[in-house]
């Protein structure tokens, strides 16, 4: 069954198909949790698909469920951060980088040093630049996706798309020239990145 099918039949009452869904993007929304948190990635996950489940009867069918799961997603983890900023100051989340709201290195232990500045330079980019990154080297999705999880205009996720691309390759291009090193490849980050995020977890 399509994930589409299987919400609809969820909506309906079937939680077997609800178990389903939850089976089959469990690993994609650990991963991307899991390079932006600290040891609470399952609970955002379950939290997400809480999310899904109260929101399930918004979901029309328009677009892709994987759009519709990654832009509560988004929330979630919005929300996990603005829960931990001092004195409950308002701060737009989808432009501070995650160094800004932890400057702990990432949880992903790198053992190339490309890969160890690749997470850093992520960590240091807007975060919803970041997230259109991972979104589309990852987990493979269109510009038209992007924008639904953006919730945004589709030829304003592609400008974002561009302007990640742009701030990833100036952020690499710093950190790299700082340590001596070479330039970076930083379009090559998302194939070995994402094995290195999958990798023993």
């Amino acid at each position: 069954m399509s994930d589409e099918a299987l919400l609809e039949a969820w909506n309906g009452g079937d939680a077997a198909a609800g178990e389903r869904l939850f089976d089959r993007h469990f690993e994609r929304l650990v991963r991307f949790f899991r390079t932006k948190v600290h040891g609470e990635v399952e609970e955002l996950v379950q939290q997400t698909f809480l999310g899904c489940l109260e929101s399930r009867g918004r979901f029309r069918g328009e677009g892709q469920f994987q759009a519709f799961l990654f832009a509560i997603a988004r929330n979630v983890l919005f929300n996990f951060y603005r829960e931990r900023q001092r004195g409950g100051a308002a701060v737009a989340i989808s432009e501070v980088s995650l160094h800004d709201l932890d400057p702990r290195p990432s949880a992903v232990i790198a053992e190339r040093r490309e890969h160890q500045i690749l997470l850093e330079c992520l960590r240091r980019i807007p975060l919803d630049a970041q997230l259109v990154l991972e979104l589309h080297y990852w987990e493979d999705m269109t510009s038209a996706a992007i924008a639904d999880v953006l919730q945004v205009p589709h030829g304003t996720a592609q400008t974002r798309i561009r302007r990640a691309r742009q701030l990833l390759a100036a952020e690499v291009e710093r950190q790299a020239g700082s340590l001596g090193q070479a330039t970076l490849d930083f379009e090559t980050w998302a194939r070995s990145l994402r094995a290195l995020v999958d990798r023993d977890r």
